[in-house]
């Protein structure tokens, strides 16, 4: 299989993006993570990346206790975190114009065109498959089916990018390739061992 017979799917938050989650959430509450964790609703946010409900309401059933927040604010503090990670952004760039079809596998909700207009991630990536947009979430096996029987690829000439475990071992499971998203020189170095980014595609 040569490097053009390949899909390279992206995931996005954790992998190129800089995930807000885990400090500015908190911060943003007064909270600690592990507090958040406690107190925020167990299935709002997996609503809304799925598309199932609004930013509305997703704001008003971000705690668990349905307390009030500052959906504004919460949006701001997020999109204002929103940056890419260290050397990804010149991997994405490289695999772009080596010709290479580079497509988005994002769990994330509709706030994927703010992030696309601040970092202006296309047109180097396709948002072809946001959780949003699909209904499907990572890891269920038909978030990585559907994006292949879309692009008329069987799984086995897709390779998923990605920086959670669960996804990586799912869409294994589905026949994919995949990279763990450690930093951008190991998925430079693991791009580059697959003939799909390095000297040879320059």
């Amino acid at each position: 299989m040569t490097a053009s017979d390949r899909v390279l799917l992206f995931d996005v938050m954790g992998t190129l993006v800089h995930e807000p989650f885990f400090s500015v959430v908190p911060a943003f509450f007064g909270m600690s993570l592990d507090e958040l964790l406690a107190a925020k609703h167990p299935r709002s946010w997996q609503a809304f990346e799925r598309g199932e409900i609004t930013e509305a309401d997703y704001f008003a059933a971000f705690f668990r206790d349905g307390r009030p927040i500052d959906g504004e604010g919460l949006r701001r503090a997020i999109f204002d975190a929103w940056r890419w990670l260290p050397g990804m952004q010149a991997v994405l760039t490289e695999l772009a114009r080596s010709g290479q079809r580079i497509h988005a596998l994002s769990n994330y909700p509709v706030w994927y065109r703010a992030l696309d207009a601040r970092l202006g991630m296309s047109p180097a990536l396709t948002w072809s498959f946001v959780s949003c947009e699909t209904g499907v979430a990572k890891p269920d096996p038909a978030a990585f089916l559907g994006p292949a029987r879309a692009l008329g690829v069987t799984p086995e000439r897709c390779v998923l990018v990605d920086d959670q475990p669960a996804n990586i071992d799912a869409a294994r499971r589905c026949g994919m390739d995949a990279i763990a998203a450690v930093s951008a020189a190991d998925v430079r170095a693991k791009l580059a061992e697959r003939d799909l980014l390095g000297s040879t595609r320059r």
